[in-house]
Formats: structure tokens, C-alpha cells, sequence
């Protein structure tokens, strides 16, 4: 897939280069030198290598290595004796740092050939390996990656990678032998632009698309590049995304945001910024370290000013790459060390989670599992909406090479299972990276730079192989107002798991204009419940567990006001056993909210009805609707509630509100209700 990502939120340190093993050789030929000791006994050739450090020699006056010139005195050298083992060793090194692989491979090649058997150059079996992975060259890179496990005494470090190699390099050989489905199409000139555009949210509902730009800005000094990262979004349109606008001055600013993640609504961003701890920007955007993670809420289509999310997330490190769960109560990111400690030890960058609660806020972050991170690097995380899939970039897992994405399922303990590649081509010999999976999960985004684009980064979507999907996943949208005034309402929501009593979202709507969105996961049966102070709280169920839907719900929640009213509410959440009045076990989730509510208003008085379809008897209906809406009466008595305060009636088949006609108009009048009567 090749991505490129200019971020300046991801930071790539290398754990040790070619440069640290011909440093080494270099100091063994000066101190040899007054013996005038090389691999060649060519005077010219070496006059012609010493020239060459004269090239790459740096000054005050010279701050940068002259390759051009350093090549052509090296070339020359060999040509004069091509078994010139030093001045191959350093065209190695040059040709690799101003990347040119192929040639830097055939150099060392070249060294490796002439020093067979010697331990010299052991470690530049690992080297050359490792560029060959780089170019695809997967039968070469194993087999020099395997020859090094051979050599006694090796490095410990560079032996462990020389075995991902190895396991890398078979994975890879077989991969492309079996290439997954994979044809990108470009998201369109309404997204992409000459600039790059890269690090791609989308909301639940798949109708805003946001993403960072990299823009030329006046107001950034030529010697800074005279760029900066901002955010923009696009509107879904008929077929195409309509032309993306700026995300806004409260959160756009002349520093660089980049990496951000959306809350299934679109109400909250949550994204990366670095270093402003002394820019004079304002208290709301000081840092904690090298880059933190801010958050900014949008109410009424105004998003408000960012703010810091603080500790425990935010610490002397670097936080980035965030990805907000949908359930609004889990954030997965990449932690790394600052730049200084990171050149000392690179591998320090792996995903940690943490989780919110009202009370405590934000948990101390912990590191995901051996699953996910590695001894190597892990970056580019995304939480599906589904919550139980994770897709993640990595370059400590076996692969294609450089960094793949890969894709982990939560297992029934809360672990994540073991990390599965997304194959080729998706993954390939270069860095890929930011991969994001639409709420349907047909649909993958990421950024490329491939020709046919409209420059530079652009932002891609392809359709997703079916065995590397999320768990399907639907949304319920609609509105909360009041039920007598009309007025839109900010309301609390929450919704559970109906067989274990878990909270799977928890969120709120709009208090300007009332709108709101939730995930809703597939195979999972749901009670929701919408609350507000001073209203009659709202129920409603989702039965998913057996159901092929994957349209989205629409619902507009009327919350009705407590104060001298004689409104009812459905509870729909209320089973009983068929013809009986015995309460399931799932009505618990349903009942102990109604105990909850109670609670909060010890003023109130409820009653509560029962009500039949119009199937059997009318006697047995009247007596079997008295009989349940008393089994509910008796477990809030048993679980706290005075007696006092509740009655019960049965209505039978009397009341119906929809047909009995159909099995849904009856499963509608077969229902439970609770009315404040005082």
C-alpha cells in the first residue's frame, strides 16, 4: 500500500545504523595507517579513499557531508582495485543514507564476498538484509539474515532481529504467492488537493470525514519550512465527498495539528499537538512534553477551544495517534520517548489504553499486550466501533517489511488475540501505516502517495477483504426534546448489554439542538436509556443478537416532564416467561433503572400496568397483566422501594396501541408501563 505520512507526530528512530559499524572499521584503518595498512596495497586508490573523507568531513564553515563528491572518489578508488574492501564498506554506507539501496546492496554484497569467514564484518550480514527487505528482495534478505543466526558470538539484539527477519521473509515470500482483493480509488478533489492530506476520522454515520493537510502559511518562518499541519472536514455528498473546509480557528492554529480521532457523533475531537509549552499560545494548548493529546468538544456545530487532556495520559513523553473508542469511555494511543531518550532507546513506542469514568476520570494508561506491542515500533492505532477490533501499525511483528498494519480481536477475557497481517498488497516492502475502517466495515481509508493522484498525499479508500472485518455495526440517531415544550435537550444516554448488565456506551445528546448518535454493535441484544433531572427517563430496546439489519435506527425521544404530569413510559426492556408472570433474568438491566430513578425522586409515586394482545381469553388476560405488573411492583419492593409508594394495575387486552392484526402490533400491546400518580 506504501504510505507516507509527514507527520511530525510520528517520530523513527533507528536502534543502530551502518554508520556505528563503519565507524568502527574506519578507526581500525587510521590506527593502522601509520603502517600504511589497507585491504589494498594502490597508492592512488588510497589517496583516493582519504579524499573522500575529506568530502564527508564537516565544519563550521561545511555543515553537510559532500556524497556527490565523496562517491566519486570512492568509485574511483575501486576501480582501481575493485577487492578495495574499505572504500566498498563506505560507498555501502553512503549510498544507503542518500537512498540508493540496490547500489548499497551490490556493495555490500561485494564486502561480504571478500570478507567470508571473517567476523569483521559479521554484523553487515544484518545490514544488507535489512535493505534487501526494504527493496523486496525477500530469498536475499533470508538467506543473510539466516547466515548471521549462524556466527558465533553475535549480537543478541541484531541475532533477535535477524529471526523476525527470517520469519518476515517467509511470510512475505507466500504472501505475495496468495494477494489479497486490493484496488484503491481516490476519495476525489472534494479531499485531495496539490498538499498532502493524510491521518483520516470518520464519524459513525460515515458523513464527515476529517483529516489533516499540510499548508504553506505565511505566518511560519521559511527556516521552520514556512508549513503547518490543519484539520479539515468534508460533507458526504451523492456518491462523492463535497469539498472540505477548514475545521476552524478555535482549534486550527499557526502550529501543527495532526492525528486526530473522531467520537462516533462527531461531537468530540480528540487529536496530537507538540512542543507549545513556550509558544505563548495560551493555557489552553501548554503541553506536559515533546507532544501531548487535546480534546475539544462541539455543541451546536461550534466546537469549543481545545484543551489539554493532562495526566495520567499526557506525561514528559510523547502521546500521539490517538483513537477514541465508541462507547466514549476508552482511548487507545502511541506512547514514545522524547527524541534525546528515543535515540538512546528507540523501541520505547507502543500502544497504551486507558478508561474513563465520571468519578475518577481517566485511568492510569497501561501498555497493551505482548499481541500487540513488541520490541519494536507500534504506531497508527484504531478501534473499530464495533470495540472489539483493533487494527495497528508495527514493525516487530513478522511482515512484509518496515512497518505493516495488522488487525487483533478481543478475546472473551478482555485480551487481545494474536495480531493477523493484512496481506499483500495492502502491506508492502515500505512503511504503511494509518489505516482507518468505516462504521460499516466494507470501507478502509489511508493515505498514499501513488501516481495518478492529485500531489503529493492523498487520501484512499478500497473495499475492505471480508476476512479482515470488524464485527458489523449499525448506529440509532435521532433527537431529544421535551415533550411539552418542544424544546431540544442535552440528555444523558446509556446503553447495555442486556445479558450481562454491562454498560457497552455511554454518552449525551446535544444540548443545543438535541441530535445524537450511538454505535450499536452487532450479535448483542440492548436496553437503552435516556435521562435527564426533572424527566420521566426514556427506554427503548435493540434486539441485534439474531437479526440481519445493518440499516441505521432513526428515533426522535420525547422526555416527559415530572412536575404535575400523568405521563406514562413504556418499559420495554420487561420480559416474562410465555403466559406466565414470571420476570427473566435480562429484565433486570430494565428494572433496577426504574429502582435507580425512584431513588433519585423519593417524592415520586409510580403505578404500574400491564397490558395483553388481545390472543386467549379475556379473564386470563386481565388476571395474567394484574399479575405481572405486581411481579414488578414486588421486586422493587424487594429491592428497596417503600410499598407505599407503588401501586399496580392489569388492563388486559383493554388499551391496545397498535393492531393486533400482525405479530409486531402484538408484541407492541404486550407490554409494561410506569405512571407518576403522585
Amino acid at each position: 500500500m506504501a504510505t507516507l505520512q509527514p507527520n511530525p507526530q510520528i517520530h523513527r528512530y533507528t536502534i543502530m545504523t551502518r554508520s556505528i559499524l563503519f565507524a568502527v572499521i574506519l578507526l581500525l584503518s587510521a590506527s593502522c595507517k601509520a603502517q600504511m595498512y589497507y585491504s589494498t596495497d594502490d597508492k592512488k586508490a588510497i589517496k583516493l579513499f582519504e579524499a573522500a573523507q575529506e568530502c564527508l568531513r564537516v565544519s563550521p564553515t561545511k555543515i553537510y557531508p559532500d556524497y556527490k563528491c565523496a562517491i566519486g572518489k570512492l568509485t574511483a578508488a575501486t576501480e582501481r582495485d575493485d577487492k578495495f574492501e574499505e572504500a566498498w564498506l563506505q560507498l555501502g554506507e553512503i549510498y544507503e543514507k542518500t537512498g540508493q539501496n540496490k547500489k548499497a546492496i551490490d556493495a555490500n554484497v561485494r564486502v561480504l564476498e571478500m570478507s567470508k569467514g571473517s567476523s569483521a564484518n559479521s554484523s553487515l550480514y544484518y545490514f544488507t538484509a535489512k535493505l534487501e527487505m526494504k527493496e523486496g528482495m525477500y530469498e536475499n534478505a533470508k538467506i543473510h539474515a539466516a547466515y548471521y543466526l549462524g556466527i558465533r558470538n553475535n549480537n543478541p539484539e541484531l541475532s533477535n532481529r535477524c529471526s523476525l527477519m527470517v520469519q518476515s521473509c517467509e511470510f512475505a515470500i507466500e504472501a505475495l504467492k496468495n494477494p489479497v482483493e486490493f484496488e484503491p480509488i481516490n476519495c476525489g478533489p472534494g479531499v485531495n488537493t496539490a498538499a498532502p492530506e493524510y491521518f483520516p476520522a470518520i464519524t459513525a454515520d460515515e458523513n464527515q470525514l476529517l483529516f489533516t493537510r499540510l499548508i504553506t502559511d505565511s505566518r511560519v518562518p521559511q527556516q521552520l519550512g514556512g508549513k503547518q499541519e490543519d484539520f479539515y472536514i468534508s460533507e458526504a455528498g451523492d456518491g462523492n465527498w463535497k469539498t472540505a473546509k477548514s475545521i476552524g480557528g478555535s482549534i486550527n492554529s499557526v502550529f501543527n495539528e495532526g492525528a486526530p480521532t473522531f467520537s462516533a457523533d462527531g461531537k468530540v475531537l480528540i487529536f496530537t499537538a507538540c512542543e507549545l509549552m513556550d509558544q505563548g499560545y495560551g493555557e489552553n494548548r501548554r503541553g506536559a512534553g515533546s507532544c501531548d493529546l487535546f480534546y475539544a468538544v462541539k455543541q451546536g456545530g461550534i466546537w469549543s477551544a481545545p484543551g489539554n487532556i493532562s495526566s495520567p495520559i499526557n506525561t514528559w513523553d510523547w502521546e500521539s495517534q490517538p483513537s477514541y473508542s465508541a462507547d466514549g469511555k476508552t482511548l487507545y494511543f502511541v506512547r514514545g520517548k522524547r527524541r534525546k531518550q528515543a535515540r538512546r532507546d528507540p523501541k520505547e513506542q507502543d500502544i497504551y489504553v486507558s478508561h474513563y469514568d465520571s468519578k475518577n476520570g481517566w485511568s492510569t494508561p497501561e501498555k497493551l499486550g505482548a499481541n500487540i506491542n513488541t520490541p519494536g515500533r507500534e504506531e497508527s492505532v484504531f478501534i473499530h466501533p464495533d470495540g472489539q477490533t483493533l487494527y495497528f501499525s508495527s514493525d516487530g511483528h513478522p511482515g512484509m517489511g518496515g512497518l505493516d498494519i495488522y488487525m487483533s480481536r478481543k478475546q472473551a477475557d478482555g485480551s487481545w488475540g494474536p495480531a493477523i497481517n493484512l496481506g499483500y498488497p495492502i502491506n508492502t516492502a515500505d512503511d504503511e501505516n494509518s489505516l482507518l475502517i468505516s462504521r460499516s466495515g466494507e470501507k478502509a481509508f489511508f493515505a498514499s502517495d501513488r501516481e495518478g493522484g492529485y500531489g503529493s498525499l492523498d487520501l484512499y479508500w478500497f473495499k475492505l477483504p471480508e476476512h479482515l472485518r470488524p464485527i458489523k455495526t449499525t448506529y440509532v440517531s435521532g433527537l431529544v426534546y421535551d415533550a411539552i415544550s418542544k424544546d431540544k435537550l442535552g440528555a444523558k444516554f446509556t446503553l447495555t448489554d442486556k445479558e450481562t448488565g454491562e454498560i457497552v456506551v455511554s454518552s449525551y445528546s446535544d444540548a443545543t439542538n438535541g441530535d445524537f448518535l450511538l454505535a450499536l454493535p452487532a450479535n448483542k441484544n440492548y436496553a437503552l436509556h435516556v435521562e435527564k433531572d426533572g424527566y420521566m427517563f426514556f427506554s427503548k430496546e435493540f434486539q441485534l443478537k439474531e437479526s440481519e439489519n445493518e440499516e441505521p435506527y432513526y428515533i426522535d425521544i420525547p422526555l416527559i416532564p415530572i412536575g404535575g404530569t400523568n405521563g406514562s413510559v413504556v418499559l420495554e426492556n420487561v420480559y416474562f416467561d410465555l403466559d406466565k408472570a414470571t420476570l427473566k433474568p435480562v429484565s433486570k438491566v430494565e428494572l433496577n433503572k426504574l429502582k435507580e430513578f425512584l431513588d433519585q425522586h423519593p417524592q415520586i409515586n409510580i403505578e404500574l400496568h400491564g397490558h395483553t394482545d388481545n390472543q386467549g381469553d379475556d379473564d386470563h388476560n386481565m388476571r395474567l397483566s394484574q399479575a405481572r405488573a405486581e411481579a414488578v411492583m414486588n421486586y422493587l419492593i424487594e429491592n428497596g422501594i417503600a410499598a407505599k409508594r407503588l401501586s399496580a394495575k392489569g388492563f388486559g387486552e383493554t388499551d391496545p396501541i397498535a393492531t393486533n392484526d400482525t405479530p409486531e402490533g402484538r408484541a407492541k400491546n404486550r407490554r409494561t408501563v410506569y405512571k407518576i400518580v403522585g
